[in-house]
Parts: structure tokens; sequence; C-alpha cells
């Protein structure tokens, strides 16, 4: 083994001050989920465990590490939406990590404002540059190698509308590089904004 690689198998550590593996997938996009259980509470949480899965129909995903009411929510009442966290509303979404009991919402807690869906009842972020609309299409308990489950869900939904402030628009275009993403990185503190420096092209091969 080179003594210029670091080589570990998880099942016996890392042997590091902190856990690689966050930090190596990612930076990434974040699940600002919000959802309401059968009797209307609003629920309002981030997940750093979540992509877009397929293009049609538009499919995205996160991962809930724990049964939290995010997961219980979904379950009742089969829909959630998620809204963009941009540079501007990273405060905010920090508030909405603390660990409160069911009836709190955190929509108040972080002084954000529910706003009606069109095609769902669960309300989105007003104060969000963009939000999808989704109806949950399967919710999978993941498992280990050996077959036993572990304490996460993975939550499927499909996005069936889609709202985008005009002003995320360039010729008609979604202009990713000026929105101002706040994307989470590895360690315990650690995101990232995307910006316009950071934007290189390449076109794929005929």
């Amino acid at each position: 083994m080179s003594e210029s690689i670091h080589y570990y198998e998880p099942r016996d550590g890392h042997r590091l001050p902190h856990d690689p593996f966050n930090a190596i997938i990612g930076p990434r996009p974040i699940g600002w989920i919000s959802s309401q259980n059968a009797a209307g509470m609003l629920n309002l949480a981030p997940y750093s465990f979540f992509n877009a899965f397929n293009y049609t129909p538009p499919i995205i995903g996160f991962a809930s590490i724990g049964y939290k009411d995010t997961l219980r929510n979904i379950e009742e009442t089969g829909e959630f939406a998620w809204n963009l966290v941009t540079r501007p509303l990273a405060e905010a979404m920090n508030q909405t990590c603390a660990n409160v009991a069911p009836e709190v919402s955190e929509f108040a807690l972080a002084g954000l404002t529910p706003l009606a869906s069109r095609l769902i009842k669960v309300p989105r972020v007003a104060e969000s540059q963009v939000s999808f609309e989704c109806r949950c299409t399967q919710i999978i308990q993941l498992q280990g190698l050996s077959g036993e489950k572990v304490a996460t869900w993975l939550v499927l939904g499909e996005v069936v509308a889609v709202h985008i402030a005009k002003t995320m628009l360039k010729d008609g275009i979604y202009d990713t590089a000026s929105a101002g993403h706040v994307l989470r990185g590895g360690g315990a503190a650690d995101y990232f904004a995307i910006e316009p420096e950071q934007l290189f092209r390449m076109h794929r091969p005929a």
C-alpha cells in the first residue's frame, strides 16, 4: 500500500479526526423540505443527502437519517415541497436545523413565510426563489450488505409543479451561476456558495 494514500475500510473506522465521506461526496445541494402532517402542522427541515434522479418524469429524493417529523408527515399526506436555499437564506435554513417538538413550526422559528402551493396542500417557502411541489412516489428503508435494515429512509417524489422567480432566468435560461445556491460541505459547519466565477463550460462529444 502506497504511503501517499490513506486507506481504510469503513467497518473498521476511518482513523481521521472527521469522517471524510461527506466531504468527498460534496458539496451537495440542500434538500430544504417543507411538509405538514394530516392535522396541518407545518415542518421545514434541511437534508444534506439530496439530489435529482430522473428527467421525465422529474424525480427528486432525500434521505432521512432517523425517523423524523418530515418522513412521518410525508407518510401521512404523500406530499412535500423542495425550496432552494440561496445565500441570503442560509441563516434561516440553519435555524430550521433546530431539534424542536413536532408542534413547533420551523417557519415561525426562522421567520419565514408559508406560501400556498398550487397542486399540493403543503406550503412553500415564500422567500425561496425556486420551489418544487412534489408527490411522494417511494419511501425505501436502506439496508447494508448483510441485508440488515439501517435507520435511514430514502424518500422519492415526482415534481408536479415548479415555481421560479423570473429574476433567476436570463434569456429564458435558469442562471445557476448567479443564483447563489448554497451547498453542504463535509465538515460540521462547512457550506459553499456557487458564484459566477466558478462557471466553466464543456460541450459533450458529438
